[in-house]
């Protein structure tokens, strides 16, 4: 098994995460994750330190390194792909961005049980990003793209069934201003939650065994928002 390392700065909080396993060992998570608004720049290596050290992994033995891609904070979504893109430059690794929404749909999967998800983050300027989510024995498959929209605008997929839909994310502050259709399709709503590298680590992992891999000039947030632009390393 590869040992990955994942980070992310997409939100007001700030992860790192090592997902590794030796010689038959059982499968190790090791995380950190704090609410650190306007800290990341500060908290985030500091954090990727700690795991390793944790771990007791050298920088030299990882295998890839993952980013959280987006959507989210645009400095935050900067800090995370500077960080990564340096790590592996420095280390002559393949890169692996990871969706902050797929990150809240495993999370809420995980500890919640969820098998329908939409997670939505607020995007400010009246809109929300979202997507909706099929999780199943900790995979996600997406139900709908990735978007950016008024809150008014959001319309599901056709019904689950049994269970509804679980909403996760930031963007579930703005149930006043959904569509009555969509808010009556939900069943329960978690505010609180924030992308975290603990799951991006666990999606990255799927997706370099399924033999992803990017070059570290490759780095490339995703806003969403046309207007920002991304100024790539070269």
């Amino acid at each position: 098994m590869p040992i990955l390392l994942a980070l992310d700065a997409s939100s007001s909080a700030c992860s790192a995460a090592l997902l590794l396993q030796r010689d038959g060992a059982e499968e190790r998570l090791v995380s950190r994750f704090a609410l650190t608004p306007r800290e990341h720049t500060r908290r985030l290596l500091p954090m990727v330190d700690e795991v390793l050290a944790e771990a007791g992994v050298s920088p030299a033995e990882l295998d890839a390194v993952a980013y959280g891609r987006g959507p989210g904070s645009f400095t935050g979504l900067r800090i995370a792909a500077g960080a990564a893109q340096g790590l592996a430059y420095g280390l002559d690794r393949p890169l692996l961005g990871v969706s902050t929404l797929e990150a809240l749909a495993l999370g809420a999967h995980r500890r919640h049980a969820a098998e329908h998800v939409v997670t939505a983050l607020d995007a400010r300027m009246g809109e929300i990003y979202v997507a909706a989510w099929h999780c199943r024995d900790g995979a996600t498959e997406a139900l709908s793209a990735e978007a950016v929209m008024p809150p008014s605008r959001l319309r599901l997929p056709r019904g689950p069934g049994e269970g509804g839909w679980l909403g996760v994310g930031s963007g579930w502050a703005l149930w006043d201003e959904l569509a009555e259709e969509v808010r009556s399709t939900i069943d329960r709503c978690l505010i609180e939650p924030e992308p975290a590298a603990e799951e991006m680590v666990l999606l990255a992992a799927r997706a370099y065994a399924a033999g992803e891999r990017h070059a570290a000039h490759e780095v490339q947030p995703i806003y969403l928002r046309d207007q920002v632009a991304w100024q790539k390393g070269g």
